[in-house]
Parts: C-alpha cells; structure tokens; sequence
C-alpha cells in the first residue's frame, strides 16, 4: 500500500471517449476469454525515467513523464535520442515516431513533467497536462492541445493553469483537468475545471475540491463527470474520493460520503457502455487498495476487488478491467494471501476473479510502484495493450518505463508439469501433476504418455492461474500387477504451444494392496502426502481429493526407513525454514481429523501439521493444529476466540517413529498418539477461515507452551487429512498396520548385454546401444544380472523383464519374443554369432504385442526359475521363431530409462 501528496501522483490513463477505439477482426482463439491481449512483451523502446500518462491516435501511442531520453530495447539496434518529457511511438513497432517535442519549464522554476494525457475523440488533437512552461518553446501553462497531423502546438490554446494538471477528459468541445490548481485562466477553480477544447477559454464548470484532483472521466453519454482524488469534500458536499458531477455546471449528481475508506485515494478512473471504474491506493492500516466497479445507470457499486497493493491505472476493454498496481494480498477475494507483487491483472467487468492474463514488471525507480498508466491502440491487423510507468524490468527481463502486449500471436509455452506416480494396489497406477502456468492462458490441455509411447493414454483440460495450480491426476486401470510403468506429461495451451515433456515418473504395480496406504484411503482421506518424490516442489496427493502440496526451501526428500513397512519413503525438515503448504485453498469442515507420523530428537518443539491462512508466509490466522513443546510433549488445538488445547503427558522426541491423530466433531476434540487415546476436549468449535494446510511448520505466537521453534526439526511421514472423525478402531488399526509385513519391489538392470546377428556372423555388437531379437535371419540377444538374495523372511513372488523398443520405423515386431536361460558361456565384448550361447529349450516368459516405437513392454517371468539363483548371476535370452525383428535399446542407451531391467517383487511366503 502505497499513497503520495506530491508530484509523483497522477492520472495516466485517457477515457474511453478519447480513446476512439474502431471495430476490428478478432484474432484466432488462442487466449482464454475474455482476455484480449497475450502475456508476451513485445520489443520497445524505453525511457530513462518515470512514464506517468499514455494515450493512443491512429496507430501511435503518445507516452508523457519524468525523462530526457529513450532509447532502442535491450539488444536491439539503434542510438538513443533526445525525448524530454514526451515521446511518440509506432503502436506496432514500437518505435519512436518522427514526433518530437520537448516539455520544459519555459522562464519557470523547478522541473518540468508532464503527467496526463488525451485525445480529442476525432483523433486530431492530443492535450498534456502536468507541470511546464514551454511546448518546443511555445509558451503554455500546464496545459497544452498539440496538433496531431503536423506535431506542434496549438498556440491559440494556452489556458493559465496555477499548479501541477494530473488528469484530463476531452469530449468533442470541452476538456475537464483536474489537479493541484486552485485557479485556471485568473478564474478560481479548486483542483477542477473545463476549457474550450479549441480556445482554452475557462467555461462555468464549476466542481471544487478540497484536496488534489487525481482522475477524471466522462459518462459515454457525456451527461456527467467523474472526479476521482484525494478530497473529502466537492462543491461543499461531503463525498470523499470519488463523485459524479454535472458535465455542464459541474453541479454535484452523486455523493459518496463513506463509501472510501479515509485512508485511501482515487488515483485512476475508466469508463464503458454500462460502467466505471476505479482504480484505489491507500496507506496505513485498514485501507482499500482496490478496484471499484459501478453501474452508471444507477451510479451505485456493481463490485469491490479489496485486494491490497496500491491500483495506479484501470482499463475496461471488451469486457475486463486490466489494472497495472502492486497487488500483494488478495486472500479477502478469495485468491492468493499476502505474499509478492503481481503488477498487472485481469478481472471481468461483471465480478473480481482475476482472468488468466499476468504479464509482470518490478517495482522499479521513483516511489517503486511500478506500472502506472496503460492504453491500447488498435491497427488494421492487431491490437496492442501499452503499459508505462517507473519499472525496469518486464517479465523478468530489462525493459524501463514502457512495454507492449499484442493479441496476437501468443508465442508463450505453459511451464513443464511436474509429474509424480504411485500404486497403491494391483489393479492400478495413480499418475498425478501439479497444474502448468501460463501467463495467458488458464485453460491448458494435458496429455499423459505411458511407458515412452507417442500416443497419449489419456488427456484431459484443466485450469489454473498462478496461485492455484491444483493437482490433475489419472488413474490407470489398465495395468498388470507386478508390472513397471513410466509416465510423461505434457501441457498445451489454446494457441498450440506446448511445454516440454515432462520428467518420467516411474512406477511398480503391488502384487497385493499395501495395506496402510489403503486402509487410510479406505478410510475417507481426502489428502493424502506420502512423501515419495524424488524432486521438488510438487508433493502429490494419494487421494482422490487432489490436494496436492508444495515443498519451501528444500526438505531432505526420500528419508528411509519410512514410518510404515513397504517402499514409501519420509520427509526430514530442518527446523529453521522448511515446510510443505497445500497448494488449494479450502476451508475446514466442522468435523476432521489430522494424522501424521514424525520421528525427532529436537528439544525445540515445532508445528508438525496444522491450518493457516498464509502459504510461504507466517500466517496471521492458525489453529487446527499439532505442535511439539521444547520438552517433546505433543499439543493439539484450536482457536475459539482463545486457545483450547490437549496435551499430551509424555514426550515424544526420542529418535523414534511415532503416529499422532487429532480429531475434532460434535462430540469434541481428541488426541491420539501410537494408537492410544491421550486426551480429550468438550470444544465442538474453531475458528473458520479460508486457508491451506501445512506440514513442517507455520506461526505458533500466543499458544500455549510456544516452543523454541516454530519449525520442525525431524522426519514426518504418512500425513492425511479426514473430512470426518476417525474413531478409535480406525486410529488402531492405522497404528498396527504401519508394521504389517508388506511386499518389496527392487529393479535390477542388466550389468551386460549384446546381441548375435547371423547375417554378420563374426561381428561382435557388445558395445551397441541396440538389441535385435529375430527369428530368421537370426537375431538373438543375452542379458546378464546380478540378482539380489531375497530379504529375510520374504520369497521372490514375481519377476518381470522389461525392454524398451527403439525409436527405429521397424523397432516395433508382431511375433512373440520367448524369454530363455543361458546355459552357455559368453561375454558382451566377444560373443558373436558364431560363438553364441547355448541356450535352455524351456522358455521362463514370453513379450507379446511390442508393436509400438519407443515404448516399454515387459513380459512375466517364471519365478521358479529365476528363485534358485537369488543372490547370484542369471543370463537370459531373448529369442524368435518369426520374421519381424524386434529392435530395443541395451543398456548403454541414454534413451533406454534403466532397461533392460528385472522387476522383483519380493514378500511373505
């Protein structure tokens, strides 16, 4: 929130009626509507200072500040020139114009800016206001009409104005300022007042204010004016900020005596065929920072964003409000909490949702605001939203004081989805991806390729916008238990650009159901974060709620031993600054429990799991939560206007895993910890609020036995949120089977492989990065293992062999390929054909159906055979009686995604 007396406030937009805008063939459908304008800047040149006003006229853009200079964009071509306070350029190219004039102070004191800027609706004249004494040595006075065609000034036109003008509306025969004046031609107006639009002579329009004038605009039907600023008081009437006033007398139409907080100011005003708008800054606490949209038949409110970060600029076009501030909180919206800037948004006229269109600058020179003014200009074949102010980069690139987004093309791809895969049980996989970001576009389209094949198994369009990047997930039915599959995603948007193929996410099917997992999702939990991945920051959600989270600053990712028995992996925080935020706001239903394991020996306590409204910062509103004191002991509670807590009466920070469950319904609060009841609460209430769950830590100030740390040091595991109470049975039962014998899955890849080629038969192809398998002409190829023995107390329950085709136009085969042991010697260095292997007449697997390119398939092995040699070398070949060959990547291939490769599963006899 930011708010400023000084020169450095002004109106920098033009009204709707000076902008002329004409009707225009619309581009392809490639944004998501009903935003107009790609997310894409465009090359333009830039200024050595602050942009405070734009505005447009058949295809050039007039852009008046603070600078002495502009010059070509970051590496493009050209020498920088002269511009002092004003700079015409190509809408299209971006390129300054053959226009050139220099506002200065004339006799004056001081430094010239110039501050606002419009057009006459028939496009001819443009008029400047701000504080100047000299228009390429005309005098004028603050004031200035500039003829278009010929780019001079109009020395007829030079009204006297007594101080800074900060805004300026022009009809077909009146132009209203508005500013720091206090008289205008010798005439006494307070901080408004309307000329000639030819003559500057002073008319009767008489609406005066109390304190500055920041924004001005006329109703479309030209009846009325709108006065946006910093006053408390119009024509004597209480009506602080914002009023509509009499076109012709400047009489008082509408008051708005505490409709905006005190502490704020109108720094922008638009207008459309049905509303306007404004554009709010405040400063201290309690503010409105926002936008305002209002119906102008009836002159009341339509809606109010009451985001904070102070609106500099507003522009209504084609149904949405595109606004340049710094929003930072957006969270009383609904949408993102307190967090970084966001410079330039998109919300349609009809509501406050943000709309998919976030092009960004940085804060910049000046007061570090940012963007301040933006216009948009139409040519024969595009249309191009222009943005000014004091930032010095766009898009995380150098660009200061101006910038550029087109309607076409959109050349911007969605970000890579971050893809992560489990099983659960035999019968399936569960693929699931947090949601891309594209700058403009909020609907993508995503395609999920399995096992490296080129046609998708599954696509599916989702939405997302920065702050609400939800999880997307497919769960695959047609799956063999025992199996392994790998899965890639991609994200496309509406113009058909597409991210990169996500990283492979590879899976094992169970032979048989894990037995917690599914007992917790059997259960009803609706997250679910097992903590599996390898890579940050995507945490995805075993649920089918698809509440996925958010890794902060790096928590030490697959930590073993795990809580529970089977191949899932913990998570180990630091105590200090790491944490995982659900990446969905929700709230919380009357009744829920929270589980979670967590192992530590720290004796500075921390928020294991727990409910606040921030995400990467502390939250201002917590509760729903289970800490640990410095001593170990555990405490859940919820906030009911003060704390109400369970403690546990032991300590839990001896090195060792343990299980932790807090419930909340009608019947009151409980605590579990191991299995057992701990203790109980007759408290059915919380506090109620939109928020996201956190894991490792979040704010614990004014709780009960605040530890030393609101972070946790140590590992956690296993965390599930219930919409429900879990009653004791169901809290047992997860305790014990987190111990039950569970099943073991390890892959084994092939330490040597080569093929024979009986075309060739001397040649040794030991060292290629393929393998052939053909009936006749022969092909033949061997595979070595090192095969583990078997963990205690487990037998090898099933074997797969997997190999992936390669990208070759005949990799693909119909026959089907027998799987034999080797029962002769050989070497991958020197084995040819003529010194091939003998090999066992007994097939132990058989691959069918490997048909497609670059795609892995498996075959199911005889886990007879392959038992005796546990823990030693078993060869395999892979052998055909047909004609069509089949071509697979060998182990020396970069493309060969770890095969080829045994799949073991190994568990309880």
């Amino acid at each position: 929130m930011h708010r400023s007396r000084g020169l450095s406030a002004a109106l920098v937009l033009s009204t709707a009626a000076g902008l002329g805008l004409v009707a225009m063939p619309q581009p392809a459908a490639a944004l998501t509507a009903p935003v107009a304008f790609t997310a894409d800047d465009l090359p333009t040149w830039q200024t050595n200072g602050i942009v405070w006003a734009l505005a447009e006229a058949g295809g050039t853009v007039f852009a008046g500040g603070t600078f002495s200079q502009v010059r070509p964009p970051e590496g493009g071509s050209g020498t920088a020139q002269n511009a002092v306070n004003f700079v015409a350029l190509n809408a299209a190219t971006g390129n300054p114009t053959s226009c050139n004039l220099s506002f200065t102070i004339g006799s004056g004191s001081g430094s010239a800016t110039v501050r606002a800027l419009a057009v006459s609706p028939d496009k001819k004249t443009l008029y400047a206001g701000g504080y100047f004494g000299a228009v390429n040595g005309t005098p004028v006075s603050s004031l200035a009409a500039i003829d278009i065609a010929t780019c001079t000034p109009k020395a007829n036109f030079h009204p006297s104005v007594s101080a800074t003008v900060r805004a300026l509306a022009v009809t077909n025969d009146t132009v209203y300022l508005g500013g720091d004046f206090t008289s205008v031609g010798g005439a006494a107006h307070a901080r408004y007042a309307a000329v000639d639009a030819t003559s500057g002579a002073v008319k009767s329009f008489q609406a005066d204010v109390d304190e500055p004038g920041r924004a001005v605009a006329v109703t479309p039907d030209g009846n009325n004016v709108i006065l946006g600023g910093d006053f408390f008081t119009v024509n004597g009437a209480n009506s602080h900020a914002l009023a509509v006033v009499d076109s012709a007398t400047g009489a008082n139409v509408r008051t708005y005596a505490g409709f905006i907080e005190n502490n704020s100011v109108v720094k922008a005003l638009d207008t459309d065929a049905t509303g306007f708008y404004t554009g709010n800054e405040g400063t201290g606490g309690g503010v409105f920072d926002g936008r305002i949209a209002l119906d102008l038949s009836t002159l009341n409110q339509r809606w109010r964003d009451t985001c904070l970060g102070a609106t500099q600029a507003v522009k209504s076009y084609q149904a949405v409000v595109y606004s340049a501030s710094h929003a930072h909180d957006c969270s009383s919206v609904g949408e993102y909490p307190d967090g970084r800037r966001h410079h330039l948004l998109a919300e349609p006229t009809s509501g406050t949702n943000k709309l998919g269109w976030f092009p960004d600058t940085n804060d910049g020179l000046g007061e570090g605001i940012g963007p301040r003014a933006m216009a948009i200009s139409e040519t024969s074949n595009n249309k191009y939203m222009w943005v000014g102010g004091e930032f010095t980069t766009v898009n995380g690139s150098a660009a200061q004081g101006l910038t550029r987004f087109a309607a076409t093309p959109d050349v911007g791809a969605p970000t890579v989805p971050s893809v992560s895969a489990e099983s659960v049980k035999p019968t399936e996989a569960h693929v699931r991806w947090r949601a891309s970001l594209d700058t403009d576009d909020t609907k993508l389209t995503y395609k999920v390729y399995r096992n490296g094949g080129s046609t998708p198994v599954y696509t599916v369009d989702g939405d997302s916008v920065e702050w609400s990047r939800p999880q997307l997930s497919f769960t695959d039915t047609n799956v063999t238990a025992g199996s392994t599959y790998s899965y890639r995603v991609t994200a496309t948007d509406g113009a058909g650009n597409a991210s990169a193929l996500s990283s492979t996410a590879t899976v094992t099917v169970p032979t048989s159901a894990l037995k917690y997992a599914a007992k917790v999702l059997d259960d009803g939990a609706n997250l679910y974060w097992r903590y599996d991945e390898s890579a940050t920051p995507f945490v995805g959600d075993t649920s089918s709620g698809d509440q996925s989270g958010i890794h902060v600053n790096g928590p030490s990712l697959r930590q073993t031993p795990a809580a529970v028995t089977g191949p899932s992996t913990a998570i180990g925080f630091n105590g200090s600054d790491q944490i995982v935020y659900s990446d969905k706001r929700t709230t919380v239903p009357s009744q829920y429990s929270i589980e979670t394991w967590f192992k530590t020996t720290t004796t500075s306590g921390g928020k294991l799991v727990g409910f606040g409204d921030n995400t990467t910062r502390a939250s201002g509103n917590y509760d729903k939560h289970v800490y640990m004191r410095n001593d170990g002991r555990l405490v859940y509670g919820v906030w009911t206007g003060s704390a109400r807590t369970i403690t546990s009466s032991n300590g839990y920070n001896d090195g060792s895993w343990h299980h932790v469950v807090a419930t909340q319904g009608s019947s009151g609060m409980a605590l579990y910890v191991d299995g057992s009841q701990v203790g109980t609460l007759a408290e059915s209430n919380s506090q109620a609020y939109s928020g996201y769950w956190h894991v490792g830590g979040d704010n614990l100030n004014g709780w009960p036995n605040q530890p030393s740390s609101n972070y946790f040091n140590g590992q956690i595991d296993e965390t599930a949120i219930y919409p429900s109470v879990l009653s004791p049975a169901q809290v047992q039962s997860h305790y014990t089977l987190a111990s039950a014998p569970a099943d073991s899955v390890q892959t084994v890849r092939a330490t040597d492989d080569t093929y024979v080629n009986a075309g060739a038969a001397s040649t040794n192809y030991g060292t290629s990065t393929s393998l052939a398998v053909r009936g006749s002409a022969a092909y033949e190829t061997y595979l070595r293992f090192a095969l583990p023995a078997a963990p205690a107390g487990t037998v090898l329950k099933s074997a797969r062999l997997a190999v992936k085709t390669t990208t070759l136009s005949s990799a693909g085969s119909t026959d089907d390929i027998a799987v034999r042991p080797v029962t002769g010697s050989w070497t991958a260095a020197g084995t040819t054909y003529t010194s091939r292997p003998a090999v066992s007449s007994t097939s132990v697997g058989t691959l069918s159906g490997a048909t497609d390119l670059s795609t892995v398939y498996s075959a199911t092995l005889d886990t007879s055979a392959l038992s005796p040699a546990l823990g030693g070398s078993y060869d395999l070949a892979l052998t055909s009686t047909g004609t069509d060959a089949l071509w697979v990547w060998s182990s020396e291939a970069s493309a060969a995604e770890n095969t080829p490769q045994l799949v073991l599963t190994f568990g309880a006899p």
